[in-house]
């Protein structure tokens, strides 16, 4: 029997070995007046970093790299997507804040990717694209891209949508305690 290798699996292990990427998604609850920090470390000059985020409301936000600077900073955010290109090699850090909150806590989704793309050097001349790049590579770079992109659109939609579960939630509440008070309130005035 012979044993050939299907195109979805040979496009599928080129994809995995075209782009490195490590990353981590977590979902946490930082408390009143709490600062949290996470750490992605850098391997090498020139690699990008992803930061989507997203939380119930508004969160501060602030992310450091290795010499303590701060490079991005946020101030109310409810949601966002960063990508910045790590200069130097170490560790960076991704501080969220949550002080405008006095009394409750917030829950956090935030996915801190560190990406290396390894790409040929561009041709000194146009006509040599061809020579370089093949149009299998170009098709699986165009795929990983639009796959980055439905992810980020599925993270978001999900933020939204508990976002307006709460509202809902706390609609339904009131709603019921409103309804409580005018039923006591006309038994009250029956008597």
């Amino acid at each position: 029997m012979k044993l050939i290798p299907s195109r979805w699996a040979l496009a599928a292990f080129l994809l995995h070995s075209i782009s490195k990427t490590t990353g981590s998604a977590l979902t946490t609850v930082i408390g009143a007046n709490e600062r949290l920090c996470f750490y992605a470390d850098v391997d090498k000059a020139g690699e990008k970093i992803g930061v989507q985020s997203g939380g119930d409301f508004d969160i501060n936000f602030d992310v450091k790299d290795p010499r303590d600077k701060i490079i991005l900073d946020g101030r109310g955010e409810r949601q966002g997507d960063y990508v910045l290109t790590a200069n130097y090699v170490g560790e960076y850090a991704f501080c969220l804040e949550n002080d405008m909150s006095t009394l409750t806590g917030k829950l956090i989704d935030i996915d801190i990717t560190v990406e290396s793309e390894p790409r040929r050097d561009p041709p000194a001349k146009p006509g040599q694209l061809a020579d370089q790049t093949s149009a299998l590579e170009e098709s699986i770079y165009r795929l990983n891209g639009m796959l980055s992109s439905i992810r980020r659109n599925q993270r978001s939609a999900h933020t939204r949508e508990r976002r307006g579960y709460f509202v809902v939630e706390s609609t339904q509440s009131r709603i019921f305690w409103y309804s409580v008070l005018e039923t006591a309130m006309i038994i009250g005035m029956a008597m």
